[in-house]
């Protein structure tokens, strides 16, 4: 059990790490402020909201579905717990919120358009790569997944999609 989560702590450092700290830490320095000041008092709670749905996630991943974020080490179980339940691309979604609570703190508008960078980034390799490969590899029950859990806009609504699989079976 300790392996995929440590997997998913070293893709964590590497990975979103970079995209959430690194880069925007290199673009501030080179940056001012561009945004109204009182936008600022919203940045942390958005931050905060998003490391808890990325960190939720990757813990479902890697306990769940016994595998990592990394596109190289993927669950081998689909998973359709927790904020998945909701939405296909909960992860994304908290590296974005994480994104834009940084540029909202930092109030910089070159952290807005990188965001908006990373999101066209993640919204084409969803389309290109991963969702043609949790098809191949999870089949039916994916396609139920797929047609009942939107895929950017959470559906609040209690339990599970009808017709899908038990909570981290495939």
């Amino acid at each position: 059990m300790w392996r995929p989560i440590l997997k998913t702590l070293i893709f964590t450092i590497v990975v979103p790490g970079t995209v959430t700290v690194l880069i925007p830490r290199w673009l501030l320095s080179s940056r001012p402020a561009d945004l109204p000041s009182f936008l600022r008092f919203a940045g942390g709670p958005v931050l905060l909201l998003g490391a808890a749905v990325y960190l939720w996630c990757a813990w479902d991943f890697a306990v769940t579905g016994k595998g990592t974020p990394a596109p190289i080490d993927a669950p081998k179980q689909l998973v359709v717990r927790g904020l998945y339940r909701y939405v296909r691309n909960p992860m994304y979604i908290g590296i974005l919120a994480i994104l834009f609570g940084e540029a909202l703190l930092a109030q910089s508008r070159a952290l807005l358009e990188y965001a908006a960078v990373i999101f066209v980034c993640f919204f084409s390799f969803v389309y290109v790569y991963e969702e043609p490969a949790l098809r191949e590899q999870f089949g039916q029950d994916y396609e139920i997944y797929r047609r009942e859990v939107p895929r950017w806009i959470p559906r609040w609504r209690r339990g599970l999609p009808t017709g899908t699989a038990s909570p981290g079976a495939s």
